[in-house]
C-alpha cells in the first residue's frame, strides 16, 4: 500500500462510515482494484482507520456523548453481542473481508431491504433522544449491528434499521448508531491490532505513517459527512441509498462475471 492508496481508502471510509452503504465493503472493493486486498496490512488498515471516522462522533456530539453513566451502560449492552460473535467468528469474518463477491451480494440484498424500510417502520413512538432508549431496545439494536460482520451489510445501516424496528425515529436511530460505533470500533481496532501482533507481524515506520494518515483523513472527511447524512436521512429516508446499493451490487457482479474476477485483482 502506498500513500495515495491509503488516502483514497481513508476518504472512502470517511464518506461511507455513517451511510447505510457499507464502508468496509467499499474499501474492500477499492483495495481489490488496487490489487492489495489480500495483504495483511490492508486488512488491518481498513479496520483501524474506521476509528478515525468514529472519533468524529465524539467531537460533533461532545456534550451529548459525555452524559450519564446510564447511557454508557446502554451502549455496553448494545455492544456485547458484537463482542461475543466477533470473538467466535473471527477467522470466518477475516475470510469474508477479502471476498468482493460477498460485498456485491450484500450490497444488492441490503439495497432491496432499504427500499422497504421506510414503509415497514413508519410509526416511531418511543425515545425522542438516544438517551431515552431502553436497555432492551439497546440490546436488540446491538443484535442487528452484528449483521454487519458480513462485509457489505453496513454497520450503520444495520443498527439504524434495528433502531427503527424498535419504533425509534430515523434521526434517533441514526444518532444511537453513531454513539454505538465508538465502543464497537474501539473494540474492533484493539482486537485487530492484537491479532496482527500475535501473528508475528511488526509495523514498519512507513506502515505506521500510513495508519496515521488514514485516521486523520477519515476523521476530517467524516466530520463533513455526518451532519450532511443526518439532514438528508431526516428529509428523504433510505430509498436513495437502496437504489445506490442495488446499482453498485449489480455493477460489481457484472464486472466480476463478464470482465475480470474481482477476487484476483
Amino acid at each position: 500500500m502506498n500513500t495515495l492508496q491509503a488516502i483514497v481508502l481513508a476518504i472512502i471510509e470517511g464518506i461511507t462510515e455513517f451511510l447505510p452503504v457499507s464502508s468496509t465493503g467499499h474499501m474492500i472493493i477499492a483495495s481489490s482494484f488496487f490489487g492489495i486486498a489480500h495483504e495483511d496490512f490492508t486488512k488491518l488498515f481498513t479496520i483501524v482507520i474506521q476509528l478515525g471516522a468514529i472519533l468524529s462522533v465524539v467531537v460533533l456530539y461532545f456534550k451529548r456523548f459525555f452524559q450519564t453513566l446510564d447511557f454508557y451502560f446502554k451502549l455496553l449492552v448494545a455492544f456485547i453481542p458484537a463482542v461475543v460473535l466477533g470473538l467466535l467468528l473471527s477467522d470466518f469474518i477475516d475470510g469474508l473481508l477479502e471476498n468482493p463477491i460477498t460485498v456485491a451480494v450484500s450490497l444488492l440484498i441490503g439495497g432491496i431491504i432499504l427500499l422497504k424500510v421506510d414503509d415497514w417502520f413508519n410509526n416511531p413512538n418511543t425515545a425522542e433522544t438516544s438517551q431515552e432508549i431502553t436497555y432492551l431496545q439497546a440490546f436488540k439494536i446491538g443484535m442487528f449491528q452484528c449483521l454487519a460482520m458480513i462485509p457489505g451489510v453496513s454497520r450503520s445501516g444495520a443498527s439504524i434499521v434495528g433502531g427503527m424496528s424498535q419504533k425509534l425515529s430515523r434521526t434517533t436511530a441514526a444518532e444511537f448508531s453513531f454513539f454505538l460505533a465508538v465502543p464497537t470500533m474501539l473494540g474492533a481496532t484493539a482486537k485487530k491490532c492484537y491479532d496482527y501482533y500475535k501473528a508475528g507481524f511488526e509495523l514498519s515506520h512507513d506502515q505506521i505513517n500510513l495508519l496515521v494518515i488514514g485516521n486523520v483523513v477519515a476523521f476530517i472527511v467524516a466530520l463533513l459527512a455526518i451532519k450532511t447524512f443526518i439532514g438528508f436521512l431526516t428529509k428523504n429516508g433510505f430509498k436513495v441509498f437502496g437504489y445506490y446499493r442495488i446499482i453498485a451490487g449489480i455493477t460489481l457482479l457484472l464486472i466480476h462475471f463478464l470482465f475480470h474476477p474481482l477476487t484476483i485483482l
